[in-house]
This record gives structure tokens, C-alpha cells and sequence, in this order.
């Protein structure tokens, strides 16, 4: 009679190889499928860039102002109120939690210093651009993804129109300007909502403003509205490539998976874009 340790020991020693090999293979391809899609989303860009140089030199093929407006106005405009109010908890939130401790080393005006440099430097572009990943990521690839279904973009390039200028290049544009602004817009609300805590925690006023001016230069406040270019041009980048990579015969499913693709891999996107910006930021000396 054999052991059944023995059994158990060869089965184990028997299926490690060939879970090495799945691994790998998994992991195989899912780097081919990353580069691809780094890859895609490169010709996608430079087909852009090219699009907007040309209509920067040839006026009949100008991007049109009235569709960039509107892009803006879905994008951005509509995501103000959003914005406003998650910039505003973060405002408020962070002087409640941090009082307590500062002022027990009798710093608690502080807490003006820690919110100016963590909303100006960080939070106010990244929040921004997390909330853009959900108002606006997921309704560009969910509207171009049904334009793909529904065989419009096929009809453009039949009439001999490129879908990249009439319809990627406007959304590029629109993200990335309303990344920007909308930043500006969650900074001030971020400041004016940590002074309103202050206040009511005891800090003088202008106490707080004074400390916020010291802290923020202009350099630091450039570096965020840097990030939120970047941040506004992922968004907007990943959004249209994954709604256009929708195929006409997956139908709401294909729109579905690509709406909810563009948010998670935004975000990821968004985070690893900060964290590299930071690092480049910081050796070049430019938070000192």
C-alpha cells in the first residue's frame, strides 16, 4: 500500500513546473498586452499632435471652437459643483484631524502650512483628476464606445472624415484645459474651507492666510498645474482609445467593459504619473 504522503509529495513536486509555466505564460502576456497598449495609445497621441499641427498651419483644417466649448462645458463645467464639494470635505477634514496633536507642541497654526502644500503640490490635482476619471474617463469611452456599435465612425471614414481630428483631438483639448482650471478652482476652495476650520478651532484668520502665502510659491503652485495637464492628457488619452477600441459586435457589453476599464486604468495612471512627477520634482530641488 503506498503512502499517501508519499502521493502527495510527487502530485506537488509533479504540478510545480507546470505551475511555473502558467504563471509565466500569464505574465507573458499580460506585458504584451500592456506595451500594446502603450503602443496604441502613442499612435493614437502622435495621430492627434499631427491633427492639431495641421490645423494650426492649414485653416480648412482647424479644429472647430464650437465643439471644443461644448466638450468643455460636459467635461469640466458640469464637474464644478463635484469638485467643490469634495475639495471642501478634504479642506476641513484635514485641519480637524491634525489639530489635536499639533496643538499639544503649541503649532497648531500650522495646520495653514500643511493644508497649502498637500492641496497645491497634491491633493488638489489629484482629487481633481480622480473625480474627471469618473465624470468625464467613463462618459467619453462610453459615448465613443456606442458610436463605435452603432457603426458612426465607419461613416465618418466612408465620407472621407478622420475620426481623430472631429472627435479625439476636441476631448484631448477639453480634458486637459478643465484638468487645469479645475484645479485652480479646488486649491482656492481647499484654502478658503481650511480657513473656515481654523477659525473655528481658534486660529486667527490672518494668521492662516499669511502662513499659506509662505508656504506656496509660485513654483509651487506651477508644479500642480503641471500635474493636472498630465493628469487631464491621461484621462482624455485613455478615455478615446479604449472607447474606440470597442468592436462593433460586442454591442452594451463592449461598452460597458470599456467604461470600466477607462476609470480603473485612469486612476492607476493618474497615481503612477504623480508618484514620478513628485520624484522628478523633488531632485530637481523644486520643493525645497
Amino acid at each position: 500500500m503506498k503512502d499517501p504522503d508519499s502521493v502527495s509529495d510527487r502530485a506537488a513536486k509533479d504540478s510545480g513546473p507546470a505551475k511555473t509555466a502558467a504563471s509565466g505564460w500569464f505574465g507573458l502576456r499580460a506585458g504584451r498586452r500592456f506595451f500594446s497598449m502603450l503602443g496604441a495609445m502613442y499612435l493614437l497621441l502622435s495621430e492627434a499632435t499631427w491633427c492639431t499641427a495641421k490645423g494650426t498651419l492649414v485653416p480648412g483644417q482647424r479644429i472647430s471652437c464650437d465643439t471644443l466649448v461644448a466638450q468643455m462645458v460636459r467635461v469640466g463645467v458640469r464637474a464644478i459643483p463635484i469638485v467643490i464639494l469634495v475639495e471642501m470635505a478634504i479642506g476641513m477634514i484635514l485641519p480637524l484631524q491634525m489639530f489635536p496633536k499639533l496643538d499639544e507642541f503649541g503649532q497648531a497654526e500650522q495646520i495653514a502650512t500643511i493644508n497649502a502644500i498637500s492641496g497645491f503640490r497634491e491633493l488638489g490635482p489629484l482629487m481633481t483628476a480622480v473625480v474627471l476619471c469618473g465624470f468625464a474617463g467613463a462618459s467619453i469611452a462610453a459615448e465613443l464606445g456606442t458610436m463605435v456599435t452603432a457603426e458612426e465612425i465607419e461613416a465618418l471614414e466612408a465620407s472621407a472624415l478622420n475620426p481623430v481630428r472631429f472627435l479625439v483631438v476636441p476631448r484631448l483639448f477639453a480634458t486637459v484645459i478643465m484638468s487645469v482650471m479645475l484645479t485652480v478652482i479646488a486649491d482656492v476652495v481647499m484654502i478658503a474651507s481650511g480657513m473656515l476650520t481654523s477659525y473655528m478651532l481658534g486660529i486667527d484668520p490672518n494668521t492662516y492666510f499669511q502662513l499659506t502665502f509662505e508656504a506656496v510659491d509660485v513654483v509651487g503652485f506651477a508644479t500642480g498645474l503641471v500635474k493636472a495637464g498630465v493628469f487631464g492628457l491621461l484621462i482624455g488619452l485613455i478615455a478615446c482609445f479604449l472607447g474606440l477600441s470597442v468592436k462593433p459586435w460586442q454591442g452594451s457589453e463592449g461598452v460597458g467593459r470599456a467604461t470600466t476599464n477607462t476609470v480603473v486604468y485612469c486612476i492607476v495612471a493618474i497615481i503612477a504619473a504623480d508618484g514620478i512627477f513628485t520624484l522628478i520634482f523633488y531632485s530637481y530641488g523644486l520643493f525645497d
